[in-house]
């Protein structure tokens, strides 16, 4: 019988996932489909439930319901709960579980580009949801300092002060980042700030960038934000949000079946469909 999977979220047409998943169970030979399911926020618990009754093996949640399934499933990963935020989930055995492979995905992505993280000064600019996951995953890799810089510092405080794993943190403001960037190694975009189709806007700017440093966005729509093509003209090595889709998805498909996937043959189909994809 066919193994059912999905991915939930409103909106969810738009979703990559269902290619780069389907394609997986091709490549492995799993008797298994990947569909999306629109579920609205009012309708989040019944679907949850719905999937269960279903028999559903596994399914990954996107925006908006990520916190707000967690308290319709039956067990929470540590750091899934740390974060506050589940992107997959697994049935066993009738039991609901949650995980989050957003932020272990993103330092995976990024060890393909720097293969030691340890001895690195990073500035992470933006303290929401995404930062967190990456903030959390990065402090567990064993990255030694990471600074945060907001727009609003309390809210990175916040996320300082609920980490789990040591990691030494200081909290500047835009301003007092941009004073400080010549001193950092790595840099990490984790705002919406020139995602399209707002795609002129930067979060600060990058004037005194180190030209040796690595600098990293995770919007991936445009494929260069104007943020990631300023870092490359100040000499600085870039990547975009592709790497933390790929390997989030590769370690939700290994949480499901037990293997890790080929990423490059994921990141190929991504590639393929954003050629065609507007946002």
């Amino acid at each position: 019988m066919k193994k059912l999977y999905g991915v939930i979220g409103d909106p969810i047409a738009h979703s990559m996932s269902p290619v780069m998943i389907n394609d997986l169970f091709d490549l492995y030979g799993i008797d298994a489909t990947y569909m999306p399911f629109h579920v609205s926020s009012d309708g989040l618990e019944a679907a949850v439930n719905g999937l269960k009754a279903l028999g559903v093996v596994g399914f990954n949640v996107t925006v908006p319901h990520k916190t707000e399934i967690m308290p319709f499933l039956d067990e929470i990963d540590p750091m899934a709960k740390a974060i506050g935020a589940v992107n997959t989930v697994v049935n066993k055995d009738g039991r609901m579980i949650g995980y989050n492979t957003d932020g272990r995905g993103y330092v995976r992505g990024l060890k393909e580009e720097i293969s030691s993280l340890t001895g690195q000064t990073v500035l992470m600019i933006g303290a929401g949801g995404a930062a967190r996951g990456i903030y959390f995953s990065m402090a567990e890799a064993g990255v030694e300092r990471i600074d945060i810089c907001n727009r609003t510092p309390s809210k990175a405080t916040e996320l300082m002060r609920t980490c789990p794993f040591p990691v030494k943190t200081e909290v500047f403001d835009i301003k007092k980042a941009e004073e400080l960037l010549p001193q950092y190694d790595l840099l990490i975009q984790t705002t919406l700030i020139g995602m399209a189709p707002k795609i002129e806007g930067t979060p600060l700017s990058l004037k005194g960038l180190k030209p040796d440093s690595f600098v990293s966005d995770i919007i991936y729509n445009p494929l260069e934000t104007k943020f990631l093509r300023e870092a490359s003209s100040a000499g600085a090595r870039t990547q975009n949000g592709i790497e933390m889709f790929v390997y989030q998805g590769a370690l939700a498909f290994e949480i499901w079946t037990g293997i890790f996937p080929d990423t490059e043959r994921m990141r190929e189909n991504v590639l393929k469909q954003l050629g065609g994809f507007s946002c």
